[in-house]
């Protein structure tokens, strides 16, 4: 493969901390379990997907206040005491060392302020299907919105998806996302709005499952499509019962609409100066040596050093 990789960055590093042993430290045992789990799974898709350019892309602001703003209970159940997200300590500390990795490495880093990681992903993919085919790397079910198996002016957007690990990602475009939920491949976004997610925080309509929500969204194709066949009081494609909740559900649809779709449009200083190009070695190769040697990570580092110079 060629194109555009982006990175799912907080969805990897919450995987590689809790996917590594917390046991794996630096000399003065500090865990760096993230910071090296993250590493190696870069290490595994540059040397697996060969891509000329990638994004590490970050959440500048995790629960953002428009999304906030239109469905107050959005992320609401992982606001910690202080008002902060629940990171655990153990993995708040390692987020610096990532940073500091991944730029004396020279590989891109991004995040805007007010948007998740989710946005940036959406603009950025975007813009480099125009150029050839996009590889986004998540556990996030969100970005299958994302999917596009292209045309002949524009690259196809698919989802690496890392629910059964980086050796064993699973490749999801629109005939996978059909195959896997019964939609139409980009209709996951209205989907999800209608099922719901808890883990988001996002409740769905009372009463509708996959099912319903699958049927609706195959005949609607969105939620605007369901509300304009609402107004024109047709009956027509709703299942049993279900006209009667998506009229009561109306409200809820309208502000699940802004927190669901990721959005694809950031106008950014951070996106426009951004250099994507992978590159072939280290940007700053005795900083690196320094960090590794700080934090016990000459096997990764030299992992990913192998696979950028390959």
């Amino acid at each position: 493969m060629s194109g555009l990789m982006l990175l799912d960055t907080p969805s990897l590093y919450f995987r590689a901390f809790f996917g590594v042993p917390e046991s794996v430290t630096a000399d003065d045992g500090t865990p760096v379990n993230a910071v090296r789990g993250l590493i190696d799974m870069i290490a595994r898709l540059v040397q697996d997907r060969s891509p000329d350019r990638l994004v590490c892309c970050m959440d500048a602001d995790w629960r953002p206040a428009f999304r906030v703003a239109a469905l107050p209970s959005y992320k609401a159940h992982r606001v910690a005491d202080d008002g902060g997200d629940q990171t655990p300590d153990a993995l708040a500390a390692q987020l610096p060392v990532i940073d500091e990795v991944l730029d004396a490495f020279g590989l891109a880093r991004v995040g805007v302020p007010g948007y998740e990681a989710d946005d940036v992903i959406g603009t950025l993919a975007v813009r480099g299907a125009a150029d050839g085919p996009v590889d986004i790397v998540t556990g996030d079910r969100d970005l299958f919105q994302l999917v596009d198996d292209g045309t002949p002016r524009k690259g196809p957007v698919c989802v690496l998806y890392t629910a059964r690990g980086i050796r064993n990602l699973q490749i999801m475009g629109e005939k996978e996302v059909a195959a896997k939920y019964g939609i139409p491949g980009r209709g996951y976004g209205d989907y999800a709005t209608l099922r719901g997610d808890p883990s988001d925080g996002l409740p769905g309509v009372p009463g509708v499952g996959d099912k319903t929500a699958a049927a609706l969204v195959t005949r609607f194709g969105t939620v605007e499509g369901i509300l304009a066949a609402l107004d024109a009081g047709t009956d027509e494609g709703f299942p049993a019962g279900a006209r009667r909740r998506m009229e009561a559900a109306r409200g809820y649809l309208a502000a699940a609409e802004t927190v669901v779709r990721v959005v694809t449009d950031i106008d950014a200083p951070e996106l426009a100066a951004l250099d994507d190009r992978l590159p072939a070695g280290a940007r700053d190769p005795e900083r690196l040596v320094a960090l590794a040697d700080r934090w016990n990570l000459d096997g990764p580092v030299n992992r990913l050093l192998n696979a950028l110079t390959r």
